[in-house]
């Protein structure tokens, strides 16, 4: 049985994981690492940040 690797997967995002995506953002992080970092899928941060106007740096 395979564990699954993102234990937040289809949860809802809590104020919490809000204020920590828009920090790391703030920081400048690259998605794949602020991803990384609160445990969710790159697509479902990409889509968090848009929805709530956060911009993410583009990691070249």
């Amino acid at each position: 049985m395979m564990a699954e690797r993102f234990e937040r997967h289809r949860q809802p995002w809590n104020g919490e994981e809000a204020g920590k995506l828009r920090t790391l953002a703030a920081k400048g992080k690259g998605l794949k690492e602020i991803a990384k970092a609160l445990g969710r899928t790159e697509e479902s941060t990409r889509d968090f940040a848009k929805a709530n106007s956060i911009t993410i740096a583009k990691k070249r």
